[in-house]
């Protein structure tokens, strides 16, 4: 029997489905820094959809290049194929890459990209001879994706308890500290030490059982978490000294989020391979991406029997339309300097969201780039409810934000303006006055 109800087909993911086919809220068109409601009033976009559309929405440049691509090629395989946009796009990310991180592997989501980015060390350790290193570390209240391999590495608790996830993997701690760091603009003061507790795994399980580390720069998904000053660095000294290959999932942070086009170039870290997706291709056509350092590449490629290295890849990887999309995505990045907006406006950003300090239920807030947490008072016997609240409330007022557990979550598109920031903080401000 068919449902005459419109909505009840689509199972939505990480929604709650009863709540919103109760009470929908769509979204109908988009355009720059804004969508559409149902109504066709604008919602100023806070969060670059999800993290996603760095460059704003429906951009002509990208729409052509994807209508274009479209007409000229719809689909073609690269399994012992090739087309040209895929090695095109390939060494345009790899020249944004931190130095040596210039191989590149193309997926079609985050996720893919952590299973793949997992896989490949596990495949370089063995072709370098540790076979026994096949144990992974994530992190506490990390989120890498949905995979088996991403929920085995994250940390948040309600992606993984329903789920049985990969044997032999351990978890760092997070480095969430509200006693110490709390209103923190930029790298926090407290935490570097937490990093040590690598080597505590290390005592623990034996260095030469781990073959990877696996950390967000930034914790993002989870309600921002930014690093502890030399959290990082201290990271990859450890990873080094232990032979450990160390990953860093830059989904989000990657393509202007805190400046620059990584993180970790940005903030002078080097890892041995970097997952990508997301701003990738402004969100357009799904496209994720492995930057490997060319030494892990070279010792799988190169240490393989003849034919196939790494028996790994998937039916879209390096899509013509996607290609398209991720080449028409970084010409735009360029000429209009958008990697650079998280230095002109991150002062003014951070300021503007620190004003919400003293405003009801607000016991957190953390910036850094383009990015804000406003962490609130849980309700009493009813945790996220309040945030979920506001998330409504901000909507129905023209406001798109993301709630995390009990965060507000900020990543607004990189072309805003300062007026945008006003309007943005400004609605937060008020509709904090009125949630209970």
């Amino acid at each position: 029997m068919r449902d005459n109800d419109p909505l009840a087909a689509f199972w939505m993911p990480f929604t709650a489905n009863r709540a919103f086919k109760a009470h929908p809220r769509q979204l109908i068109a988009a355009k720059d820094m804004h969508y559409r409601d149902a109504a066709g009033n604008p919602i100023l976009d806070g969060t670059s959809g999800l993290w996603c559309s760095n460059a704003g929405h429906c951009r002509t440049t990208i729409v052509e290049a994807v209508a274009q691509a479209a007409a000229s090629m719809d689909f073609g395989p690269t399994f012992q194929l090739g087309h040209p946009l895929a090695f095109e796009l390939a060494s345009r990310v790899a020249g944004l890459m931190p130095e040596g991180l210039d191989r590149i592997f193309f997926t079609n989501s985050g996720s893919e990209s952590v299973d793949t980015a997992l896989k490949i060390a596990l495949a370089a350790q063995r072709a370098r001879g540790q076979g026994t290193r096949t144990r992974l570390i994530g992190r506490e209240r990390g989120y890498h994706g949905t995979g088996f391999g991403g929920i085995s590495v994250g940390g948040i608790v309600n992606n993984r308890r329903w789920w049985q996830g990969l044997p032999g993997v351990d978890h760092l701690p997070h480095t969430h500290d509200l006693a110490r760091n709390a209103f923190s603009k930029g790298f926090p003061a407290h935490g570097k030490e937490l990093a040590d507790d690598l080597e505590r795994l290390v005592a623990l399980h034996g260095a030469e059982t781990i073959a990877a580390v696996i950390v967000e720069p930034m914790a993002s998904s989870t309600g921002v978490l930014v690093p502890p000053v030399g959290y990082l660095q201290r990271l990859r000294e450890l990873c080094t000294r232990h032979g450990i290959i160390l990953i860093f999932d830059e989904v989000i942070t990657a393509f202007g989020r805190v400046g620059g086009a990584t993180a970790s170039g940005q903030w002078g870290v080097t890892p041995d391979i970097i997952t990508l997706a997301k701003g990738l291709t402004n969100a357009a056509v799904p496209m994720g991406a492995v930057a490997v350092h060319r030494s892990i590449h070279d010792d799988i490629v190169g240490n393989a029997a003849d034919g196939i290295e790494l028996f790994h890849g998937y039916t879209y990887s390096g899509h013509p339309l996607a290609c398209a999309a991720g080449l028409a995505t970084l010409d735009l990045y360029h000429d209009e300097g958008l990697f650079d907006k998280a230095d002109e406006l991150g002062a003014y950003w951070a300021e503007a969201a620190h004003g919400l300090r003293g405003r009801p239920h607000v016991i957190d807030i953390r910036t850094i780039g383009l990015v804000a947490g406003i962490e609130l008072q849980p309700r009493d016997g009813a945790p996220t409810k309040r945030a979920t609240e506001l998330f409504h409330a901000c909507f129905d007022n023209g406001l798109l934000v993301r709630a995390t557990g009990d965060i507000i979550a900020l990543s607004p598109p990189l072309i805003l303006e300062k007026a945008h920031i006003d309007e943005m903080f400004g609605k937060l401000g008020d509709l904090l006055e009125r949630i209970g």
